[in-house]
């Protein structure tokens, strides 16, 4: 007898679904997260709240910890790993005095249907939309959320009637979902937050300077640095060793995995349609300009 999830069949006896295909939804997906942290439409959202928006992380904690509940600054950094704890603590402090976390639920679906009908125009009311919002959202809910704090946080919330919101209601829980797994990942390969950095600016996922953003001292990444030298995982100039190459491909690798069960359940059939829907849109959020050319999450490098 199989086991089953929710009515359908586990993964033990669902056929797998290439790696390649799961690394591939999340490059589409994640800019349709992202476009969260980046809109005018949402930074005025949360300004009308409180927050202030002169810069982008005053917003941006409130903003994705909101799931969450009232959680304090130990537990968000906790669930997001690799921001120093002062940071989080920093903007955490009076997040939740500011606007409620209900509160910031609602503006940032505010802000996400303005800034998606300002990014899609008329492509936001098309067929081709609504039927990825399906397909995004029947992978969503048949992700497995035990361990995965602000995957589960976002399952957990009710869905939106427009298709174009829960096309980005199903993107977000997916890339939590993936994010959650890729924790894990860093934790087996023994990786602590600011290791987890130093280590993969050594593969050049991205630049020192865009890994500064989340508030490590110059005296915290040379001490990181130091303890992946003597580990042999990168040399004395920060260059990953083949040690150290292998490691963070080893991570990935197993990050991929551990997000394949959502495309699993969806099907290879459903999950390439779904690939080739998300096409336009990406490329529409990817042509706003609202995101920025390099990320900390090595997209498209690794």
């Amino acid at each position: 007898m199989s086991e089953s999830v929710r009515g359908v069949e586990t993964t033990k006896s669902l056929p797998t679904v290439e790696l390649g295909r799961v690394r591939q939804l999340w490059h589409l997906l994640e800019p349709l997260h992202a476009v969260l942290y980046y809109a005018p439409e949402v930074f005025e959202e949360a300004a009308a709240l409180g927050y202030d928006t002169g810069e982008r992380w005053p917003s941006y904690f409130p903003l994705r910890a909101a799931p969450l509940g009232p959680a304090g600054g130990e537990r968000v950094a906790s669930a997001f790993y690799s921001f120093n704890p002062r940071m989080v603590a920093e903007h955490m402090g009076s997040a939740w005095s500011t606007a409620s976390p209900d509160a910031v639920l609602k503006a940032r679906l505010r802000g996400m249907d303005r800034a998606y009908r300002a990014i899609f125009g008329d492509r936001v009311d098309s067929p081709e939309l609504a039927e990825a919002a399906d397909l995004a959202r029947r992978a969503a809910e048949a992700a497995d959320n035990a361990g995965r704090p602000l995957a589960a946080a976002n399952a957990e919330l009710a869905w939106p009637a427009e298709p174009h919101l829960q096309l980005w209601q199903a993107a977000t829980i997916l890339r939590e979902h993936r994010g959650d797994g890729h924790l894990a990942a860093l934790l087996v390969a023994d990786l602590d937050p600011v290791e987890s950095l130093v280590s993969f600016a050594a593969i050049g996922a991205a630049s020192v300077q865009r890994f500064e953003s989340r508030g490590w001292s110059r005296e915290e990444w040379a001490a990181a640095r130091e303890r992946l030298v003597v580990r042999g995982v990168i040399d004395d100039r920060g260059t990953a060793t083949r040690a150290g190459r292998d490691l963070r491909q080893g991570i990935e690798r197993r990050t991929d995995q551990l997000a394949a069960t959502p495309w699993q359940f969806l099907g290879r059939t459903d999950t390439g349609r779904l690939a080739d829907l998300l096409g336009e849109f990406w490329v529409a959020v990817l042509g706003s300009g609202l995101l920025p050319s390099e990320s900390t999450l090595g997209i498209g490098k690794v």
